[in-house]
């Protein structure tokens, strides 16, 4: 997890909500690679959370750009998606070959925590009392994701122990 040139000690309303939505939109991107790398090795199950995924934080993110709009209508952005990696989304090696569902929502469970993290050691550096709340929400917010997976794993019951990457191929000299 990477922030550049953000100051949180001087961070605006709008500059805060327009670092929400970039993490949004950033891990929205991250899904969307992942359930296009599932549907190609054939893992619909796997695919299909991460488009779930992909669904939660469009929404999430469409919420927070209406606020913005709102607030601020259309006064440039500040932040940019440079200034941000890797906040909320998962890593880019948590998807392969032979994924399981369980295996997707492990990778999304641990990016969730990632983000809750983020807001948590962001808000003692926070002095504007409005983007303390905001950031306060979005930390409670991340929290409730954590809750959502979860209840995601528990539908799929035990885990049946086999291990996906049993059935990747070796790489093979070219």
């Amino acid at each position: 997890m990477a922030i550049q040139g953000i100051d949180f000690a001087n961070l605006s309303l709008m500059d805060a909500l327009d670092l929400a939505i970039l993490i949004e939109d950033e891990a929205q991107e991250r899904y969307q690679d992942f359930a296009a790398q599932m549907e190609q090795h054939h893992t619909p199950e796997a695919a299909k959370f991460f488009t779930y995924m992909v669904e939660n934080e469009a929404k999430h993110g469409r919420e927070l750009l209406a606020r913005r709009t709102q607030l601020f209508g259309d006064t440039p952005r500040q932040v940019k998606a440079a200034m941000i990696f890797d906040v909320e989304a998962p890593d880019f090696d948590e998807a392969r070959a032979f994924m399981s569902a369980r295996e997707a929502m492990a990778a999304a469970l641990a990016s969730e925590v990632k983000a809750h993290a983020f807001f948590e050691s962001a808000l003692p550096s926070i002095k504007d009392p409005d983007v303390r709340a905001l950031f306060e929400e979005l930390r409670i917010e991340e929290i409730e994701h954590q809750e959502l997976v979860q209840l995601e794993l528990a539908k799929l019951g035990k885990d049946n122990g086999v291990d996906g990457s049993a059935y990747e191929d070796e790489p093979a000299a070219q």
